[in-house]
């Protein structure tokens, strides 16, 4: 009962100087906003790592990178031969461990038009039918390019949504969905068909955001619905962008059409992009990248112009990037919470100095100085969770603020751990802020606190 009308003291101190009290409280009210809203913005990066990569092949995908020689090869570096079709062939063939093998010809610089519509960007590349289940597409329409297509190097291709949306329109522009099955665009001014579409690649919030616009009426629908964005930032992430803005052709049209010309110098250039490789055990994968690297350094005289990549590693530089972030932004958020509990350390002394003939007279009715030191205390404690919660609720509007101000992949995600450890370390900074003036309040006499005016 004691620590109960204690509460009840503090609640009636903070209601008579509301003005006060909510000046006081705001130190922690930012710092509580800014301790979550820090956590939000940093679990949505996670998020939004964590789903690109997925999108872009799973856990199980592992990449060939070139690389500089070693120093020890330096006298060799002019006879690296980079990633070829050679490697790609002795993988396959050599290589019991893996159980996909994708070679990728990416091309640069080149120009996506159709009639007077222009594409602002496209990855084109020249690829196997492998590269569906090693990048996880899913085709929607038509058909993807078969062996017979890559023997004879016909000029066909499967676009994205992305593509579609600038050569043909956006079905909200449009007012239905285009379909650009059997049709030609011009890739750097050559004709391809398009024999196959893709899905549209979405993240799941904007996933979410499509279904609750769907469900509203068609007047409210178009007011409100989810906005499309330009540039890198786009809602849904980089990830299901650059999916949707993917154009491929078979990988012998690649090389027939764009670089058996050579780059500009008329000399052909045969080196793949990528050879990205998926494992038949994933729990064997060290086993397996090895067995790729030991056939990889056949192929390349024992030249070490490449590297392997896995999705493991990158998982572990997100949980870096992210733990660092967690460690950088709490600082931040302590020191904002740090001057919320001195403003309240001030503000207490402030009210003992009010409150000195009130603490005398306690004390001469038979309170002890516990009894004062736990009433300043937790009068203490009080103004910091009061001020804790509301810093929840800015916390909230700050998180809404940012999704609309700038909309992205990244969207802040507002965990309960986060909340209840900002509440927890307010109330921990109002108690420690109340030690001084507890102490001082507490050690009052009697008789000079009566006599105080």
């Amino acid at each position: 009962m004691i620590i109960v009308n204690s509460i009840a003291v503090g609640l009636k101190e903070i209601w008579a100087h509301k003005v006060r009290s909510l000046l006081t409280m705001l130190g922690i009210i930012l710092g509580v906003a800014s301790l979550v809203g820090m956590a939000a913005i940093i679990k949505g990066m996670e998020n939004g790592m964590k789903e690109a990569m997925i999108a872009m092949g799973g856990v199980d995908k592992v990449l060939t990178q070139n690389q500089s020689v070693p120093a020890w090869q330096d006298h060799l570096a002019d006879q690296a031969p980079g990633k070829t079709m050679v490697d790609v062939m002795a993988l396959k063939s050599s290589a019991p461990l893996l159980r996909l093998v994708s070679p990728e010809m990416a091309l640069d610089d080149v120009t996506l038009s159709r009639g007077d519509k222009r594409a602002d960007y496209s990855e084109c590349v020249g690829v196997w039918p492998a590269v569906l289940e090693m990048n996880l597409h899913t085709l929607e329409h038509g058909r993807f390019f078969n062996d017979l297509d890559e023997e004879l190097a016909r000029p066909v291709c499967v676009i994205g949504t992305g593509i579609r949306d600038e050569l043909w329109g956006k079905p909200s522009e449009t007012g239905r969905e285009v379909i650009p099955v059997g049709d030609t665009l011009l890739i750097s001014g050559q004709p391809f068909v398009v024999v196959g579409m893709f899905q549209e690649y979405m993240g799941e919030q904007e996933s979410k955001e499509r279904a609750r616009a769907a469900a509203q009426p068609p007047g409210a629908r178009d007011a409100g619905g989810p906005k499309r964005q330009k540039g890198w930032g786009r809602r849904g992430g980089w990830a299901f962008w650059r999916k949707n803005h993917t154009i491929y052709m078979p990988l012998n049209t690649a090389w027939i059409r764009f670089r058996s010309a050579g780059r500009g110098d008329g000399i052909p250039d045969p080196r793949l992009t990528d050879i990205d490789i998926k494992v038949a055990d994933f729990n064997r994968l060290e086993d397996a990248i090895q067995q790729a690297r030991n056939v990889m350094l056949l192929t390349h005289q024992g030249i070490e112009d490449f590297t392997f990549e896995t999705q493991e590693n990158q998982i572990e530089n997100i949980n870096k990037q992210i733990k660092n972030a967690r460690l950088s932004g709490g600082f931040i958020a302590g020191i904002s919470l740090l001057v919320g509990g001195i403003g309240i350390m001030n503000i207490m002394l402030a009210s003992i100095n009010e409150r000195v003939r009130e603490i005398g007279i306690c004390k001469a009715v038979g309170a002890t100085g516990f009894n004062i030191f736990l009433q300043i205390l937790i009068e203490s404690a009080v103004l910091a969770v009061i001020g804790g919660f509301m810093g929840l609720v800015v916390s909230e509007l700050f998180v809404d603020l940012i999704g609309v101000l700038t909309p992205s992949q990244n969207t802040p995600v507002i965990t309960r751990n986060a909340e209840l450890v900002a509440v927890a370390f307010s109330a921990m900074v109002g108690v420690v802020a109340g030690i001084i003036p507890a102490i001082k309040a507490a050690r009052f006499s009697p008789i000079e606190a009566l006599r105080y005016e």
